[in-house]
């Protein structure tokens, strides 16, 4: 009997430094409840993945209906300000998504910078008025002394103080320095969104430069809150803006993200625990003309629905522009699917959980899950007198999509920063190094600017020789010329290692 053949072993090749990204979960479109029928027509139009119109539909609706309420939560009244975060590749069709969605919220926008034209001329020919008379009035005082001084500071109590510009009807910005958001909220609307489909111009912009970050970061979270903005400027002295609401929907292409979601001080300060994260599967390769839907029925609905609100007064004070949003309290059977919610992401978060490792995430859910059933509910109804169980239910299943998006995402985005050095080595030596081998000092003198020093250049090539990309080579080994004490053969791609 012959002896069988042997098992020919072909061993793998290097190993990527990043893996894929496992997909996550479809979008749970059904618990959009108001919302779903434009979503449905956005997609149908564009067809782009669903949630990005989802967030979309969200974050509009988060800055229409914010400045009228806060909901109930099981730990106090909170905004109904949603930060989201989309994350989506060149090509994806974002600004088609957002497009009409933001449409009559554009509109508005336009008719109020022309209704501010008028009011900006009327008011600089009453502060004309105003200056002129004032100063008549001083120079009367100067001239005289005892009975007129006194009845030049009468003049000045009747003729009241300095008539005030009138504020900007802008309700959105894309890139803001907190500087330039603080002066907003102070000269226009209390109630504001940060929206872009070029999210990564505002992350990578000056507000979130080295000198920067912390503070926006820290108003951000601020904001999200709905605590008070301090307010120092030199010249203009100290003050505090009450009653201010921020939403937010910042688009992102993933290098952009996943640079963002691994900053440290993005995600210790809670930022990053506050946003809706999402990154869904592309249909790019799927969007025939042939499939494409059209719904303009839905969209009208949104549309209008958008201006309704938009024309509404704001519950605010004329002097201050403070907002007094009312509460939006939850009915029993509400509050009962909210705590069970609650308690179930507690305890995933204990030690060893599924939960344990985003724990700034996890205990934001349940917050989230509120927040997104108020936002429903006054899209419905800005009369509404509560959220009731279908409305948390739909809310909660919101939360836990977006959770279930930042466990994945967090778990990619947790890359050392050793593997970003390692990953930027082995490009420089398959793109850019002219020889077969490499040693240390060949990296310290002559590799990314972030190797050059001896004990990082060590650790980058330690992770590539670990993944198959580098292979040791015995001591002695001559080199260009010389017998040396380390270095490894570079592997590439298309060889295996034996």
């Amino acid at each position: 009997m012959n002896a069988p053949e042997p098992i020919q072993f072909a061993p793998e090749g290097p190993q990527p430094l990043l893996r894929e990204i496992a997909p996550g979960a479809a979008y749970p479109l059904e618990h959009l409840g108001p919302l779903r029928p434009a979503v449905e027509a956005v997609r149908g139009m564009a067809q782009a993945p669903l949630a990005i119109p989802a967030a979309s539909a969200l974050s509009v609706a988060s800055l229409a209906v914010q400045g009228f309420a806060d909901v109930e939560t099981l730990g106090g009244p909170r905004p109904l300000s949603l930060y989201a975060l989309t994350i989506a590749r060149s090509g994806e069709r974002k600004s088609s998504c957002d497009g009409p969605l933001m449409a009559a919220l554009r509109d508005f926008e336009r008719e109020q910078a022309r209704a501010q034209r008028d009011a900006v001329t009327s008011w600089q020919n009453a502060q004309a008025l105003w200056k002129g008379e004032r100063d008549r009035i001083l120079r009367e005082a100067g001239k005289g002394k005892g009975e007129k001084r006194t009845a030049a500071q009468a003049d000045l109590d009747a003729l009241g103080a300095e008539p005030v510009a009138p504020p900007s009807g802008d309700r959105t910005v894309s890139e803001p320095t907190f500087e330039g958001l603080t002066r907003l909220f102070a000269t226009g609307q209390p109630s504001l969104g940060v929206f872009s489909d070029e999210g990564g111009q505002f992350l990578g912009g000056h507000a979130m430069n080295s000198d920067n970050r912390q503070k926006t970061l820290a108003a951000l979270n601020n904001l999200w809150q709905g605590s008070p903005i301090q307010r120092t400027r030199a010249g203009d002295g100290h003050a505090t803006l009450f009653g201010r609401r921020l939403s937010m929907h910042l688009m992102v292409q993933p290098s952009v993200a996943r640079a963002f979601m691994a900053d440290r001080m993005a995600a210790d300060t809670g930022f990053l625990p506050r946003f809706l994260i999402c990154e869904p599967p592309s249909t790019i390769g799927t969007r025939f003309h042939a499939t494409a839907r059209s719904d303009g029925g839905a969209l009208g609905d949104f549309a209008n629905r958008l201006r309704a609100i938009l024309d509404r007064p704001l519950p605010m004070d004329a002097d201050t522009r403070e907002l007094s949003p009312r509460i939006l309290p939850l009915s029993p059977e509400a509050r009962g699917l909210l705590v069970r919610f609650s308690d179930a992401i507690e305890a995933e978060q204990a030690p060893g959980g599924d939960l344990a490792h985003v724990s700034g995430y996890a205990s934001k859910a349940a917050e989230q899950a509120a927040r997104i059933a108020g936002v429903l509910v006054l899209w419905q109804d800005l009369d509404a007198r509560a959220v009731t169980a279908q409305d948390m239910g739909n809310g909660i299943a919101l939360a836990q999509f977006y959770l279930r998006e930042a466990v994945r995402l967090a778990d990619a985005a947790t890359v050392s920063q050793e593997i970003d050095r390692a990953e930027s080595l082995r490009k420089w030596l398959l793109e850019g190094w002219p020889h077969p081998e490499i040693m240390v000092r060949d990296v310290v003198r002559l590799g990314p600017n972030p190797l050059r020093e001896s004990p990082k250049a060590r650790a980058a090539l330690s992770i590539l020789e670990s993944h198959g990309w580098l292979v040791p080579l015995e001591a002695g080994t001559v080199i260009r010329g010389a017998a040396r004490a380390g270095a490894w053969r570079i592997v590439k791609g298309s060889e295996n290692v034996v």
